[in-house]
């Protein structure tokens, strides 16, 4: 006779439980992190990268990317940029040696107005990886939620990978903006301290009266399971992922969500814990609920991007954190580049 479900969920951990609902990805450029917690996919950026690249014990990534940056450009800021593309790409390929699944990598944040350049972006990173013997399929790329970014996802999905839809991870911060999108990846995240990892939707307190929320009343929270369940009523083939979380409740709270981001630090938290996790959202209660299906053209998202002041505020104040991480990113690689001797 088989272990009563009840009696199974108590000796299983938290962590475990959440696996059997939602697909796990690890919110870090540790190895030794993804190794412990085993997630299916994870997740890079460049504030993941730089911290990284600042430690021992991957500084032969670094090295490996400098040569082969100054192999690939004739002049110094051509180098740079070569040499950033592919630490980038190098970091994705390592964290594809341990998990089963699909890494994300994102296009330069300072691209994120340029529809164009970002396609190619995202067409040379590809490039690189399959350089290195990875197939597309395993590869997610993440653009901004700018009207460019959603373009550019657009197109991109048909250029760079026609028969896998879900290649796109976009980062927005307002829920009002997701029902501009269709498409493959939705990211949902929010933070209080400004940058979050991915489609962003932060939670914005800074202009209310109330500075804290119990996990079920947290407006992030809130707006994941408002997202989550316009797509899944709508049939949408999207790919719903919340991110940057401060605690485990309000993880728990989104349990059945089809990703949820987490940090290692929360990830050791729901190992050690043995209390149950119950499935929060589905398709089935999805279908339920009292939505409208609207769609908006390039006017009403940027007029309602406007409208939405937690939206204006926190992604571009999104991108320009990103902006100052490739920078130092960019300045560590100059350095080592200038340092290393002419290659012939």
């Amino acid at each position: 006779m088989s272990e009563p479900q009840s009696k199974k969920t108590k000796t299983m951990s938290s962590l475990s439980q959440l696996k059997d609902l939602t697909t796990i990805v690890a919110d870090t450029g540790d190895f030794q992190a993804m190794e412990q917690f085993k997630p299916t996919d994870a997740t890079t950026n460049p504030s993941l990268i730089l911290a990284a690249a600042n430690q021992k014990k991957y500084a032969h990534l670094i090295e490996k990317a400098v040569v082969c940056g100054k192999k690939s450009g004739s002049t110094l800021a051509e180098q740079v940029e070569a040499a950033l593309d592919i630490t980038c790409v190098l970091f994705g390929k390592e964290i594809l040696n341990i998990i089963p699944g699909r890494v994300s990598t994102e296009v330069d944040a300072r691209l994120s107005f340029n529809k164009e350049a970002s396609i190619e972006k995202a067409k040379r990173l590809i490039a690189l990886y399959e350089g290195l013997g990875v197939s597309k399929e395993r590869i997610l790329i993440k653009l901004a939620s700018t009207w460019e970014g959603i373009q550019a996802a657009k197109i991109g999905e048909k250029i760079w990978n026609p028969l896998q839809s879900d290649t796109v991870v976009l980062f927005c911060p307002s829920r009002c903006l997701c029902r501009c999108w269709s498409y493959s990846y939705f990211a949902v995240c929010w933070s209080n301290l400004g940058l979050s990892k991915k489609i962003k939707l932060f939670r914005y307190v800074a202009n209310t009266d109330k500075k804290s929320y119990e996990a079920k009343e947290d407006p992030g929270v809130a707006s994941v399971k408002q997202i989550y369940n316009y797509y899944k009523k709508f049939d949408y083939k999207t790919v719903v992922m919340g991110a940057s979380f401060r605690n485990v409740g309000e993880i728990k709270e989104l349990a059945g969500c089809d990703f949820l981001t987490i940090s290692p630090k929360l990830l050791e938290e729901l190992e050690k814990s043995n209390e149950a996790v119950h499935k929060g959202l589905s398709v089935e209660l999805a279908k339920k609920c009292d939505l409208e299906k609207i769609s908006l053209n390039e006017a009403e998202f940027r007029w309602l991007l406007n409208e939405d002041q937690m939206a204006t505020d926190k992604l571009s104040e999104g991108i320009r954190k990103f902006t100052v991480d490739v920078r130092k990113l960019e300045k560590l690689l100059q350095e080592k580049i200038l340092s290393v001797k002419q290659i012939d």
